[in-house]
This record gives structure tokens, C-alpha cells and sequence, in this order.
């Protein structure tokens, strides 16, 4: 007991010299911060329905994106990781499976965004292919977990009666960590969702384009009517995904 205790003692006094860091106990900082948020929200109301049918094609444009590039990672990140897993492959595949997922993880969407724009030009196909090659990062490592977290002796019996790497793959790992994988996916998705909405701040397409320029404008009644239409899709999205997980899933 002694022991937890300092070791939250030290988690809390780092928390406090974190914080102090980054200047949170600036007394002056944040109350001129509170009365630019007051103006802020100020400005936002009434929301400009004007803006409507423009921002619910840019909201559809969204939506496919997220969609398109989910879908394409998802299907992309199954066999990475599978590759990435070391109960169905040898070492070295495996290092090299999940050295590229790690290099993936490590550049932000945003980012894979700015160099898709860079390679295909502006437009909703480079978000797309941003949120695309994210996804085989982020579901490719999780993926090869779940795999690996299939019981190492149902593979052994298996393999034992002559079953190979794909035999495996489909009549074990597959059926043991098919709602893992299902539930992540959904999970990715409404992420996906949320990150293409601002994909557009680099030209990458979506409601993001209108979201920066309503804000270098100062046009804050237009975008928070952007806001909105994002906090509802976002809203049906949680919904839909809920009923998906009780409907087909095990393990909601």
C-alpha cells in the first residue's frame, strides 16, 4: 500500500510541474483567455443556416472520405497483420511487417495528408488516401495483437494435422478475433470521421476548406453551423456504431 501511494504521490507531483510548465497556473493567461472565449461563443450565435445546401455537400464529401479511407485501410491492414504476427510467421517478417506499421503510426493523418497533397494534388483523394494509409497503421498493429492473443496450443493442434499459414489464418486466428477486428474497424471509422473534417485546412478536401476559411474571416455564425452538422453526423455516427456492436457483436 506504502508503495502505491508513492508512486501516485510522484504521478501527481509530475502532473503539477507539467502543468506549471505549460503555464496553466497563469492566473493573468487564463482569465484574458476566458473573456476571448466569451467572445468567442458570442460571435458563433445564431449559427447561418444560409450556408446549408454548401456545407452539406462539403459534410457528404466528409462522410465518403472517411468511409473510402477506412475501408481501403482496413482491407490493407488485414494482411499486415497478419504479417506482423508471430504466432503465423517467422521473425524476420514479422520486424519488417511491424517496423512499417510503426513508421505509418508515426507521421499524424495531418500529415500524411500535406504529402498526399503534395503527390496527387488538392482534392478529396488525397484525404482519402491519407486516412487510408493512417488506418493500415493504427489497425495493422492492433490487428497483429489480437491475432497473436489467439491460444498458442488450438494453433499447435492445428498446424500439428498439416494446416497451413492460410488454413490457419482463416479456420483459427479468424474466427477468434473476427469481433475484435469488427469492433476496431467501427471504432476507426467514426474516428476517421472526425479527422477528415479538418483534412481540408491542408486542401485535402471536406468541410474542413470552409471550416479555415469561415475562420481567417472572422465568420464565426458559419462556422459554428459547421460545427453542428459535424456534432450531429458525429451523433448518428455513435448511434449507428452502438446498434452495429449489440446487433453482431459478441462482445458489446
Amino acid at each position: 500500500m506504502k508503495k502505491e501511494l508513492v508512486v501516485l504521490a510522484v504521478l501527481v507531483l509530475l502532473l503539477v510541474l507539467s502543468l506549471a510548465y505549460l503555464g496553466f497556473f497563469d492566473a493573468g493567461r487564463l482569465s484574458r483567455g476566458a473573456v476571448n472565449f466569451v467572445v468567442f461563443l458570442r460571435g458563433m450565435f445564431p449559427p447561418d443556416l444560409s450556408i446549408l445546401p454548401v456545407a452539406g455537400k462539403a459534410m457528404l464529401e466528409t462522410l465518403v472520405m472517411a468511409f473510402a479511407g477506412t475501408m481501403l485501410g482496413f482491407l490493407l491492414s488485414l494482411p499486415l497483420g497478419a504479417l506482423g504476427t508471430r504466432t503465423l510467421f517467422p521473425r524476420p517478417v514479422v520486424l519488417t511487417a511491424r517496423f512499417v506499421m510503426a513508421v505509418i503510426r508515426t507521421i499524424p493523418s495531418l500529415l500524411w495528408a500535406v504529402l498526399l497533397v503534395v503527390i496527387v494534388g488538392l482534392g478529396p483523394l488525397a484525404g482519402t488516401l491519407a486516412l487510408g494509409v493512417y488506418t493500415v497503421g493504427y489497425l495493422g498493429k492492433l490487428y497483429a495483437e489480437f491475432f497473436e492473443g489467439v491460444d498458442p496450443e488450438v494453433l499447435e493442434a492445428v498446424r500439428g494435422a498439416g494446416a497451413g499459414r492460410l488454413h490457419l489464418a482463416r479456420f483459427v486466428v479468424w474466427p477468434e478475433s473476427a469481433n475484435s477486428v469488427l469492433s476496431q474497424l467501427l471504432f476507426m471509422l467514426e474516428y476517421n470521421v472526425r479527422v477528415s473534417s479538418i483534412l481540408g485546412f491542408v486542401g485535402a478536401g471536406g468541410i474542413g476548406y470552409y471550416m479555415l476559411f469561415y475562420v481567417d474571416s472572422l465568420d464565426y455564425q458559419r462556422l459554428s453551423t459547421l460545427l453542428l452538422l459535424i456534432l450531429l453526423l458525429v451523433l448518428l455516427m455513435d448511434i449507428g456504431s452502438a446498434w452495429l456492436r449489440k446487433r453482431y457483436l459478441l462482445i458489446y
